[in-house]
């Protein structure tokens, strides 16, 4: 029903940037939010960043000031960018959709994402 494809992900020193994108394929299907968790080693899964229908936007407290989210105009594409990247942002970005149709999410296979210098 619906593929997600993230990109992006690397490896970076402390203080730089990457961006993730992540294109979503679905025929007919209405989007009602797209966004970004991660989950580092032994680490639970937590929202990153979500954009909504409205295009409010919500960002975990650890990256608000840091990382932007976006759309592109077709609701096919989620970016994420990141800036002054931190050791502690060292994860698996996973990339999903919301459908509220299906009241479910689905979800990118994920990009690893590793600040290190």
């Amino acid at each position: 029903q619906v593929q997600l494809v993230e990109s992006g992900g690397g490896l970076v020193q402390p203080g730089g940037s990457l961006r993730l994108s992540c294109e979503a394929s679905a025929s007919g299907i209405i989007f009602n939010a797209m966004g970004w968790y991660r989950q580092a080693p032994g680490q639970q899964r937590e929202l990153v960043a979500s954009i909504v229908i409205d295009d409010s936007t919500n960002y975990a407290d650890s990256v608000k000031g840091r990382f932007t989210i976006s759309r592109d105009t077709a609701w096919s594409t989620v970016y994420l960018q990141m800036n002054s990247l931190k050791p502690e942002d060292t994860a698996v970005y996973y990339c999903y959709v919301y459908v509220f149709k299906y009241n479910k999410n689905f979800w990118g296979e994920g990009t690893l994402v590793a600040v290190s210098s």
